[in-house]
């Protein structure tokens, strides 16, 4: 390449940086980050709260359930949280003073306590608090600060407009879309306070933040069941789902629930999409309703048992999350399903209610689940497919829509195939070291993966 092609090449890009980064200031500058709305501000908008007291008035099973704890004087896990919303909806005030000596020094709880019972003195702390949070990388920080900055608006107007923009324009748009886009997804721990996020901004603010990042956000239902383990796990109050995790001993159930409450936030904030209906039909089932002094404050809030759902079992039971190198199967939608996951270079089977990690060294016969087959990736990989008729073969029957998986590869990298009877052709994986194959034809066939003999040099 020429100097002259070099240096215009570098002019062009310099020209396509400036007009990125001039749109995306024009866009920052279109929008309104100063919150014109009227208290409560935090998730409590007009048609929530009418649906809340509705609730109360039907004596709803997930009100007499909240009513019985804090009436009954059981230990709230987050008392700021759960005496700021019973004092809001019963009107009772004696509870907004038992939120304010529960909430401690979490800028969330002191947020909710000041919106829903305007507890001045807290001006000053939850301003120094958030302001604290500034640089901080996570999304509960950032979330936090949201909740203190809308809560505050009408308080110094000026200041949530300055921390609401820092948020938005310069970590949501500057740093997280950026990051979804490039295929590191959040911690799973982090969605629930991701839709509280979402459900403040677009109150307040009339900003989706899923704008620019609709494709995780179009995923994000269907990962998040596929995610969990078949088999229910039973509490001391409710049963539970429990998502894979990679560590020893007994579930997380306070994860467990984050992560349904995370489910049911997701409903709330928009109950269109065919997954989200599924993912509706999904929560109904009153066996998973959370019961606990922890659960129930979240249940309440956000369950809403009079929008429709769609039955889950429409759904695939298969996703290859291919922007993020993770891929999730259960052989059915059925709990006593087999389960496989595929994370960070890690593999994980459930079946018959245990789980096992896979070996990634040892690990030499396809793993099969449902209509789906994994290979654990040898150097060179070989593997045989074949369904004649319904005639099984070694590695058992198969059908036309079989899919097969290779983990373990490397990430973004191509592979040559080569079918003993056919011409050899290339595949890539993702950014897990995943390849994917969709095979049709009736036959027996034997395949070759290796990484090319000849590599293009860039």
């Amino acid at each position: 390449m020429s100097l002259w092609h070099t240096v215009e090449l570098t002019h062009t890009r310099r020209f396509f940086l400036l007009l990125l980064a001039a749109v995306t200031i024009c866009a920052a500058q279109e929008d309104d980050f100063r919150a014109y709305t009227e208290s409560p501000r935090l998730f409590l908008r007009p048609q929530r709260l009418r649906l809340l007291k509705r609730e109360r008035e039907r004596q709803s099973i997930r009100w007499q359930q909240l009513d019985t704890l804090v009436s009954g004087k059981v230990p709230m896990v987050e008392p700021g949280f759960a005496y700021a919303l019973f004092s809001r909806i019963t009107g009772r005030e004696e509870y907004c003073r038992q939120a304010e000596r529960g909430m401690g020094t979490d800028l969330r709880q002191m947020a909710i306590v000041y919106d829903w019972c305007q507890t001045e003195r807290l001006v000053p702390i939850l301003k120094q608090s958030a302001d604290k949070l500034a640089m901080a990388k996570d999304v509960p920080s950032q979330r936090n600060r949201a909740l203190a900055a809308i809560a505050l608006a009408d308080v110094d107007a000026a200041w949530s407009e300055k921390t609401m923009r820092d948020i938005i324009v310069r970590w949501w748009r500057g740093s997280i879309v950026p990051t979804l886009k490039k295929g590191a997804p959040l911690p799973a721990n982090s969605t629930y306070a991701l839709f509280e996020l979402l459900h403040v901004v677009r109150d307040n603010l009339n900003i989706d933040l899923r704008d620019q990042i609709q494709g995780y956000f179009r995923d994000l239902p269907l990962q998040h069941l596929l995610s969990y383990y078949p088999a229910a796990f039973p509490g001391a109050e409710n049963e539970f789902r429990i998502p894979y995790y990679a560590e020893d001993g007994e579930p997380d159930l306070k994860a467990a629930s984050l992560s349904r409450a995370a489910e049911l936030a997701m409903v709330a904030y928009d109950s269109n999409p065919v997954e989200i209906q599924a993912l509706q039909s999904w929560l109904l089932q009153d066996r998973f309703l959370m019961r606990g002094a922890f659960g129930i404050v979240y249940e309440y809030l956000w369950a809403n048992p009079y929008q429709p759902g769609i039955t889950f079992h429409v759904l695939p039971n298969l996703f290859h999350d291919k922007r993020n190198g993770r891929l999730f199967i259960r052989s059915s939608w059925e709990e006593d399903a087999t389960f496989f996951c595929y994370d960070q270079g890690k593999a994980q089977v459930f079946d018959a209610g245990k789980r096992a990690d896979v070996n990634m060294t040892a690990q030499k016969k396809p793993i099969r689940v449902g209509m789906a087959t994994v290979i654990v990736a040898r150097d060179p990989v070989e593997f045989e497919i074949g369904f004649s008729g319904d005639t099984p073969t070694e590695v058992g029957e198969k059908r036309p829509d079989e899919t097969w998986f290779v983990v373990g590869l490397k990430p973004n990298a191509p592979y040559d195939v080569e079918p003993d009877s056919e011409e050899m052709f290339e595949s890539s994986t993702d950014s897990g070291g995943i390849a994917s194959f969709q095979f049709a034809k009736p036959r027996v066939m034997k395949y070759r993966m290796h990484e090319p003999r000849f590599p293009i040099k860039k």
